[in-house]
């Protein structure tokens, strides 16, 4: 409440930090972890491509339906309460997730972890908030922080390690450890302020808004259906996915209208009203869209083209991560030293230079160091981004209103991220398709190029003492798998082409932003 007295916890605050750090790390970690084991999961359960990343998007998803409704949560069950059992959700369906018998049990349990996952970054920020006096919080959210961003940085690499030493499953069941010692520590230090109390004594009966959660969840749900089957089903030549998403679309928006009209709605959305926060969100939309994407795509290639190992894969990540723990602090310097619109513009400007640069060099012949190099260039301007973002959205915000805003922003990034995914695996099947019926065309006998080819591989399988017949099959065959690596590199060109122009096309926008005043203080990066 806003001229509130400042609350002294009981314990150290930096093992209250500590404490909710860790699972931060935990679930930050667990986004991120995934990624370069697809290729194994799909395997070993007979899935294909774009079955597996349903693994990726029904968390996003879930996560993003009690993403929006924390806030109302932790108001009406108390925070620590709320938080806690978001813990202990997510570290029992992370158990369950390594036993899953099929993709269709994995999915479920994932869609169990994102409900978990989903009140833990919001929770933890607010507790934050309320442990630290404001000459403090600078410091506390900066080692929060610092584990948001080496998660990440991190995940690949572990998660490339345990899949090849041991079995993707072990991937999942690392949670469960650290989720004990969290809810043990938890249940030590963590402790509710007295306004937090007192505003869930005044909701000890409280009046749920049924119709807003109601089509809040059928909304999504039918989003979620239309992501995951949308391709399998040829989109819209399928009735079943036009009807989905046309359910889920009036859904979402006869849940905003209803919210914007309700006396004590799930989720404010009449915060859309502010200039800065609508803003904000459109960025985080579209950037959900094209890193999450990002995060599926550079893997994949490198597993699938190139014929990486898991662990090497998540190496070729690792340096993304990297780059941005060290532009993080640059970026904190320069936000209180320049136009917060400024800064976001010379941020899109990098990454979408950097993701051009990238289209360059995506090649069959792509060497580890390049993948390294293309990642970490790729992340240098996201700090330049989300910080300067965060700032100029809680610009004006009452500061009862800010668990409302971190909750949004997460919900909006995760939907788009869960969108960027499914249209991301869509294109490139598509693009594959497009590139493979154009080389097609001039693969056939009478070409010079084609039938040069042709008769040195066979040649050079005659060699080895394989019969002239056998060895023109093998040497057709070996020429339309060539094909199909070629056409489905250029369709990953063409993707990373299409991203690089929504960024770039995001450039100008961050002047539409009001400009705070100079002495303001950033908020924490979400």
């Amino acid at each position: 409440m806003p001229g509130a007295p400042y609350w002294k916890p009981s314990h150290n605050p930096w093992a209250v930090a500590m404490t909710v750090t860790l699972a931060t790390f935990m679930e930050v970690l667990d986004t991120s972890i995934a990624n370069v084991a697809l290729p194994h999961i799909a395997g070993s359960m007979g899935a294909d491509r774009n079955e597996s990343t349903w693994i990726l998007t029904s968390y996003l998803v879930s996560n993003a339906i009690v993403l929006p409704i924390s806030a109302w949560l932790s108001r009406v069950i108390g925070r620590k309460r709320f938080y806690m059992t978001c813990v202990a959700i997510f570290g029992a369906s992370s158990f369950l997730c390594g036993l899953a018998p099929t993709l269709g049990f994995l999915v479920l349990f994932r869609i169990l972890q994102g409900i978990g996952g989903g009140g833990l970054q919001p929770s933890e920020q607010a507790i934050l908030a309320d442990t630290f006096p404001p000459q403090q919080r600078g410091m506390a959210f900066a080692v929060y922080g610092m584990a948001v961003v080496i998660a990440p940085a991190i995940g690949p690499t572990v998660g490339g390690w345990i899949t090849d030493n041991y079995a993707w499953r072990w991937i999942f069941y690392i949670n469960v450890p650290i989720a004990i010692v969290s809810l043990f520590l938890s249940n030590r230090l963590v402790e509710d302020p007295p306004y937090v109390k007192e505003e869930r004594a005044r909701h000890i009966n409280p009046k749920v808004d049924w119709t807003g959660l109601t089509l809040l969840v059928l909304g999504v749900a039918c989003l979620q259906l239309v992501l995951d089957k949308g391709q399998e089903e040829d989109w819209f030549s399928s009735r079943t996915i036009t009807i989905a998403l046309s359910v889920g679309i009036a859904c979402l928006a006869s849940w905003f209208a209803w919210e914007w009209r309700h006396r004590d709605p799930i989720v404010d959305v009449r915060m859309f009203q502010r200039r800065n926060f609508a803003t904000a969100m459109l960025f985080t939309f579209s950037l959900g869209m094209v890193l999450f994407g990002t995060t599926v795509i550079i893997p994949q290639f490198l597993q699938l083209q190139l014929g990486y190992s898991a662990i090497n894969a998540g190496e070729a990540l690792a340096g993304g991560g990297l780059a941005m723990l060290v532009m993080m602090p640059v970026a904190g310097f320069l936000v209180t030293k320049m136009d917060p619109r400024l800064m976001m513009s010379c941020g899109f400007a990098v990454t979408a230079g950097s993701m051009y640069y990238m289209t360059t060099h995506l090649a069959l012949n792509m060497d580890f160091r390049t993948a390294a190099l293309l990642r970490t260039i790729q992340a240098l301007g996201l700090p330049l981004i989300f910080l300067p973002s965060n700032t100029l959205a809680y610009y004006g915000v009452p500061r009862e209103k800010n668990n409302q805003l971190a909750a949004m922003n997460s919900f909006v990034r995760n939907i788009g991220g869960s969108i960027g995914i499914a249209s991301i695996s869509t294109m490139i099947t598509r693009f594959t398709q497009k590139h493979q019926n154009i080389l097609v065309e001039h693969a056939y006998p009478g070409n010079k190029a084609f039938d040069d080819m042709v008769n040195g591989l066979a040649q050079s399988i005659m060699n080895t003492g394989v019969g002239a017949a056998e060895a023109m099959q093998q040497a057709y065959a070996r020429v339309m798998g060539l094909i199909l690596q070629q056409a489905t590199t250029l369709a990953y060109v063409e993707v990373v082409s299409l991203m690089a122009l929504v960024v770039f096309c995001l450039l100008p926008l961050p002047f539409l932003m009001r400009r705070p005043p100079r002495q303001m203080t950033p908020p924490p990066a979400h």
